[in-house]
């Protein structure tokens, strides 16, 4: 499939980063391309939130404090 005939707007993205600062610019850029944004500030959050309604895309911070993007990749 070419890549610019894909028609990806409305998609979910969920945005994992315990940095507010990186969560607000990808959020803000994401949104205003038509993407339907999730956002979490920690890995225990992301995960609550990913299970209860999994995205299309999870953006994932490896180095986070409590459980970092390792760990949520394996309970994912």
């Amino acid at each position: 499939m070419d890549a610019s005939n894909a028609n990806l707007a409305g998609s979910q993205i969920l945005v994992i980063d315990d940095v507010a600062a990186n969560r607000k610019l990808l959020c803000d850029t994401l949104e205003s391309e038509g993407y339907a944004i999730s956002a979490a500030p920690s890995g225990e959050v992301g995960l609550k939130v990913a299970l209860a309604d999994p995205p299309d895309l999870i953006l994932l911070d490896v180095m986070m404090p409590g459980i970092d993007g390792y760990e949520v990749c394996r309970r994912l």
